[in-house]
């Protein structure tokens, strides 16, 4: 099934093809250049590179790795197991073996985290770990201080080049593909979704199955009025609220959010602001994680309905 998904099957496979800042990229590139790799944090945000720069220094240094995601199997026993059973065999290649956990920050702080500690220490003659995360700050100390911390910020005067960058590789993808495109939109898409790359060719992907990319595939946030769906909610309307989730789910989950956000003065009593915004950044959150982003969009505005006061 992966090798249907382009952001599988177009996943670079060496550093020198991820699309990085220099300096991002040059700290990897010098590992691979002493030929050694040490126990190491990844974060930023969702869709940056961090997986594809994790496999691919395996892949550069040779090595095997296991990879686990944090957010899929979270259980203790369940990671000891599979990082037990993988650190006790022989290498292929002779070296270390290396263990990459997507999603660490989904881990349990309280019992998996410590638990990854201990089993960092246990381990550490035959394998060496690489965690990856969207939040930092969800990651305990411990674990912090037995990696090196690599933050994969995009700063914004290297957003253009890198966009460039990832233009002529869209480009060579929906040729590959055979997939007709309008440049101009081509590009609003990607300034719509950076640097989340990984979207972008999920939703070219997605687009791309009717065989052109063209204006009918863009659904601009400004045009989607929130007044109708704070009606909805006051009336605590469901059935007319999913409707609206659906008709509207091709646009950024985050950005509706963001115009609830901004509606709340006008639409929301005085005294319920408070929860609104905790409601909305819980799920904005949960958003990075949800396999289902309308689910989750529904799950939020059905809080709203019936925990806010609206005027």
């Amino acid at each position: 099934m992966q090798e249907f998904l382009w952001v599988e099957k177009y996943r670079p496979t060496l550093i020198a093809d991820c699309i990085l800042p220099k300096d991002i990229k040059s700290t990897f590139e010098d590992i691979v250049n002493g030929g050694e790799l040490h126990n190491m944090l990844l974060t930023g945000t969702p869709g940056t590179g961090k997986t594809t720069i994790a496999k691919a220094l395996c892949n550069e240094l040779g090595l095997d790795y296991l990879l686990i995601n944090g957010s899929e199997e979270s259980g203790i026993d369940t990671l000891r197991t599979k990082i037990k059973q993988f650190a006790s065999s022989i290498s292929l290649s002779g070296g270390y073996k290396v263990v990459i956990l997507d999603e660490a920050d989904y881990l349990n702080p309280q019992s998996t985290q410590p638990a990854l500690r201990a089993f960092i220490e246990e381990f550490s003659a035959n394998c060496r770990f690489i965690l990856t995360c969207n939040f930092r700050n969800r990651i305990i100390e411990p674990l912090h201080s037995r990696c090196a911390v690599v933050e994969f910020n995009i700063p914004k005067k290297d957003m253009p080049a890198l966009c460039k960058q990832f233009m002529d590789r869209c480009k060579t993808i929906l040729k590959e593909e055979g997939i007709s495109y309008d440049e101009p939109v081509l590009a609003e898409l990607i300034m719509k979704h950076m640097p989340d790359w990984r979207r972008v060719l999920n939703e070219l992907q997605r687009y791309g199955s009717s065989g052109n990319i063209d204006t009918g595939i863009l659904v601009q946030i400004s045009d989607v009025t929130v007044k109708e769906l704070i009606g909805y909610l006051r009336e605590k309307n469901f059935r007319k609220m999913r409707q609206w989730v659906t008709d509207n789910m091709d646009s950024e989950p985050a950005a509706i959010f963001r115009k609830i956000y901004d509606s709340m003065d006008d639409s929301v009593e005085p005294t319920s602001i408070p929860q609104v915004v905790l409601i909305l950044a819980d799920y904005q959150y949960k958003n990075a994680f949800a396999a289902d982003h309308e689910l989750n969009l529904v799950a939020c505005l059905t809080e709203l309905m019936t925990q806010v006061k609206f005027k």
